[in-house]
């Protein structure tokens, strides 16, 4: 059943309105991503030319199917997915949506464009950065070719009341877009502004392998400011509102990005042993309580690698 999003937290297979700020016409599914709550969002855009924004990994896929149903978007409706980037938390889903929804095209950065067609690459680097939250991914399915619609800065993609806008932010990854959406004041800003914890109403980093680069994150966080948005869409996790605070709150992702690779550059350099690094930060992460041990623990190992990655590049 649909609800707005005032309510407070959510749980696996919830689809609800978002009415944060003067959004319209847009929807958000917890997908249960690695069996968590409040982990992994997907948007969805009632309009003329209806849009799905990221598409989660592709497992519970069949929350997504319900969810656009529930919207009033039929198999024929879906006209665009719009992707932010190719890592198969956001991307893992799109083949099974272009194989069910035959009237949607697949919006991509072009260095994502091989990788939607032919994804066996694209898994065998997601298995080497996930490690063992694997188990929690199923392999994705090609996209014809013919279906890909390449997308770069400064594109727009036209969905009827609603413009979906395309600014490159590669800090997270090269194929990394954000998607502004002026009607409703809001920007989909992918990985680039880090991960939203509602439940604590915190910022906590992402910086997986292997492209991690902080300078540019931080040339992200300005591109986004420069928006100016009243609404931030994160995808992991949900619509936040920040209004007047938007500098603030952009300033507090920096802040956190740098003193986390700081701080995995001092253990680095005091332990010497990357995998030594690795188990420390998987052993003190502070959200346990949040994500569950398992998940904490894993995102923890994730994002240090891909800073310990950084700093050999770096160097």
């Amino acid at each position: 059943m649909l609800c707005d999003d005032r309510l407070p937290g959510m749980e696996v297979g919830d689809i609800r309105e978002v009415t944060t700020g003067d959004c319209s016409d847009l929807y958000y599914l917890d997908t249960g991503m690695y069996d968590t709550n409040e982990y992994g969002a997907v948007y969805i855009i009632d309009d003329d030319r209806p849009a799905v924004v990221d598409t989660g990994i592709g497992t519970n896929y069949e929350l997504l199917r319900e969810a656009l149903a529930e919207v009033g978007i039929g198999e024929n409706d879906l006209e665009v997915i719009a992707l932010t980037h190719i890592h198969l938390d956001h991307a893992g889903g799109a083949g099974f949506l272009a194989r069910d929804y035959p009237n949607a095209d697949i919006y991509v950065h072009p260095i994502g464009t091989d990788h939607m067609v032919d994804p066996s690459r694209l898994v065998a680097g997601t298995k080497a950065a996930v490690g063992d939250q694997w188990e929690y991914y199923v392999d994705p399915d090609p996209i014809p070719e013919g279906r890909i619609v390449e997308i770069e800065d400064g594109d727009s993609i036209d969905l009827g009341t609603h413009d979906l806008h395309v600014h490159a932010a590669p800090g997270h990854a090269p194929h990394q877009v954000v998607f502004e959406d002026p009607a409703n004041d809001t920007v989909f800003v992918a990985d680039a502004a880090g991960i939203w914890v509602p439940e604590i109403e915190a910022i906590r980093e992402t910086s997986p392998p292997s492209n991690f680069d902080f300078e540019q994150c931080l040339a992200d966080l300005e591109t986004i400011a420069a928006l100016d948005p009243d609404v931030l869409c994160y995808p992991h996790f949900g619509p936040r509102f920040v209004g007047d605070d938007l500098e603030a709150a952009l300033e507090e992702y920096a802040t956190v990005l740098e003193e986390w690779v700081d701080a995995v550059a001092a253990k680095r350099q005091e332990l010497a042993d990357d995998e030594a690094v690795i188990q420390h930060f998987a052993e003190t992460t502070d959200m346990a309580d949040v994500w569950g041990p398992e998940k904490a623990s894993e995102e923890a190992k994730l994002n240090t690698r891909g800073v310990l990655g950084y700093l050999e590049h770096r160097e």
